[in-house]
């Protein structure tokens, strides 16, 4: 059991470092980025590449930096005047984005699945219960814990954190303030995009590697976003454990249903709470 509930972790760990993005780009920009599933599969591919050559946190670096890189363009050339559009023209563009990505992927390293290495400082298992469990698990959880207290300390903590929410509270009076909003989008979103590769070259090693590699995971990190609320970071880390619990159980214990159970819980707490866990009622 306490295995099943590690592993239960490790996979709302992956989730949050994915989800934490969307929840950054949308809470500064309103843009429902259709587009994410992608980066992060891109992200995972660039790091796979550099893996492969031996230097696996050389891999880990790149992807984060170049996946900032082009979170940065994103937002000056696509998310800034989407910000403005209704939002199924941001649904449209965005998934076109997916397309593209996904056909440059398939283009550069073909459709076949990949196998990801795992970095020989984090290769073999420890005795946890009497059960040998994965050092690398432990690794991606160790990584999601501190990608979360991060985040919290500096966004409540530092000059930045506080402009930033409150530009996601308040745009239009933020920049009344003298606070250049356009800039804040621009490191929101290449640090949104930046989680995404990061989460893509952590998730490799435990997922094949794939154009289409990202489709899934965002379906979830989607309703880990509306599970915990629009724009809340806490709410987002409790509903991926949350998720990532029943998305392990159920597929140890319901195979048939683990599919719907995490959708079966959105739709209760869309019925019983519109605004998530942590959203707000304003």
């Amino acid at each position: 059991m306490l295995i099943q509930i590690l592993n239960g972790i490790v996979y709302g760990g992956l989730l949050y470092l994915l989800a934490v993005g969307l929840v950054l780009i949308f809470g500064l920009r309103e843009v429902v980025n259709f587009a994410h599933g992608a980066l992060f599969m891109v992200g995972a591919y660039l790091g796979f590449s550099i893996a492969a050559m031996g230097y696996w946190w050389g891999g880990l670096l790149v992807s984060v930096v170049a996946m900032a890189i082009v979170g940065c363009l994103l937002d000056a050339m696509v998310f800034s005047t989407l910000r403005k559009q209704d939002h199924i023209v941001t649904v449209l563009v965005t998934f076109g984005i997916l397309l593209i990505l996904e056909t440059v992927v398939t283009k550069v390293w073909g459709k076949a699945y990949l196998t990801y290495p795992v970095p020989p400082l984090l290769a073999g298992t420890i005795n946890i219960g009497g059960s040998p469990f994965p050092v690398y698990r432990l690794f991606v959880i160790a990584v999601s814990v501190a990608v979360a207290v991060s985040l919290s300390v500096w966004l409540r903590y530092t000059r930045t954190g506080l402009y930033i929410r409150a530009a996601s509270t308040d745009a239009r009076v933020t920049s009344m303030q003298g606070i250049n909003v356009d800039r804040l989008s621009l490191i929101v979103v290449g640090l949104g995009t930046a989680l995404a590769g990061l989460s893509g070259v952590v998730a490799g090693p435990l997922l094949s590697l794939s154009p289409t590699m990202g489709n899934y995971i965002l379906i979830d990190s989607f309703i880990v976003v509306v599970i915990g609320g629009l724009g809340s970071f806490a709410g987002a880390f409790v509903a991926a454990l949350l998720i990532g619990q029943i998305h392990n159980f159920g597929a140890v214990y319901l195979p048939w249903a683990a599919t719907v159970l995490p959708f079966m819980l959105m739709v209760g707490i869309l019925i019983w709470r519109p605004t998530g866990f942590a959203g707000s009622r304003t």
